[in-house]
């Protein structure tokens, strides 16, 4: 990986980009892995003045909704098990958190990989995986259902929160508040997907758009590459992500996605509900659907006041324009899932510096 590191190639990117003087362009990244390297690497600091890269909906946590986030505080008090990934049980709902709740004794089990939760399926209770995540971590899940079907487990169900990034995009292009210049395409969900779900951006927007990796020449290479397009009024889908990403994506990944999954509305925060942009479980495998098991209703719950995490995921502003950034909320008293999660653009902000 050293060649990606290399100095004296991020220095003569750096030059390239300001010969093109980019000044008055805005760039979005869509990935939270790009949010915390661009931020970690010091690349927005090093980027000429003018030039605007803010950060997309591309945090699987902090696009959650507080709504979804809710269900997984219902399974509780159906003396349920609860499995999730660790950054969930950070986030704050009514000022209490799922860690708050595991220290006052609800069993939940904060596990690395969703097959972490075959380690505790033994128990007689019921164990509810809260998936959350885009089209890189559902796959997972699904291999996990695989393996439950398969084993004929009963006391096994999730909630299903999964997210997909092409409808948010649309969505974002769509909006008059929209001013996006290109867009940096995020890797590790373009492994799965491949590159056609993208061509939209092009055909209907004619917005540049760049697949990349996340090291810092993946990175610069891709704002290069977008600037050089801009300039040049000729927008294109562009895969500079090769070693990882091919065109039809990961086509035994989609198929066990697809095989217990389908296409439904999901509720985003920042967005509201966005037609087709997530994931519910098929019918013929309802009995694996926590929300249908334990009766788990759908509740709407206002976001925390003052917070403007929401504003935040769809690029409206950078973090250090919330009121709250920095004063109220911090990495050790978040109040928005924007500063709990390191993949979240205020924590980005707040460990590195914008």
């Amino acid at each position: 990986m050293d060649s990606f590191r290399d100095p004296r190639l991020s220095r003569l990117f750096l030059k390239k980009i300001s010969e093109l003087k980019p000044e008055g362009i805005n760039l979005m990244e869509v990935c939270g892995t790009h949010t915390v390297n661009i931020s970690r690497f010091g690349i927005r600091r090093a980027l000429p003045r003018g030039l605007r890269v803010v950060s997309g909906p591309g945090c699987p946590v902090c696009v959650t909704s507080d709504s979804d986030l809710f269900k997984s505080f219902q399974v509780l008090e159906k003396d349920a098990t609860l499995s999730t990934f660790g950054d969930m049980v950070k986030v704050p709902l009514k000022r209490k958190t799922l860690l708050n709740l595991k220290a006052e004794g609800k069993d939940i089990r904060v596990v690395y990989s969703p097959f972490d939760t075959v380690n505790f399926l033994s128990n007689s209770k019921e164990v509810v995986f809260f998936g959350v995540g885009f089209e890189t971590t559902s796959p997972t899940v699904a291999a996990l259902l695989d393996y439950a079907v398969e084993h004929n487990i009963k006391n096994f169900s999730i909630i299903s929160s999964f997210k997909l990034i092409p409808p948010a995009l649309k969505a974002l292009l769509s909006s008059k508040e929209s001013k996006i210049d290109g867009l940096i395409l995020p890797g590790h969900v373009s492994t799965i997907i491949g590159t056609k779900p993208y061509e939209f951006i092009v055909k209907d927007y004619g917005i540049p758009s760049v697949i990349t990796g996340f090291e810092p020449i993946d990175i610069l290479a891709s704002i290069y590459l977008l600037i050089k397009m801009i300039k040049n009024k000729r927008p294109m889908l562009i895969n500079a992500y090769p070693r990882s990403v091919r065109p039809e994506g990961n086509r035994k990944a989609q198929e066990l996605l697809y095989k217990y999954f389908e296409v439904s509305d999901a509720s985003w925060r920042g967005f509201g509900y966005l037609k087709e942009s997530g994931l519910k479980l098929k019918d013929s495998f309802k009995d694996y659907d926590a929300e249908l098991k334990l009766g788990i209703k759908p509740e709407n719950i206002s976001e925390p006041p003052g917070c403007r995490c929401a504003d935040v995921v769809r690029g409206m502003i950078t973090p250090p324009e919330c009121p709250l950034y920095g004063k109220i909320c911090t990495p050790e008293n978040p109040i928005g899932p924007c500063m709990v999660t390191s993949e979240g653009a205020c924590a980005a902000y707040y460990n590195y510096g914008g």
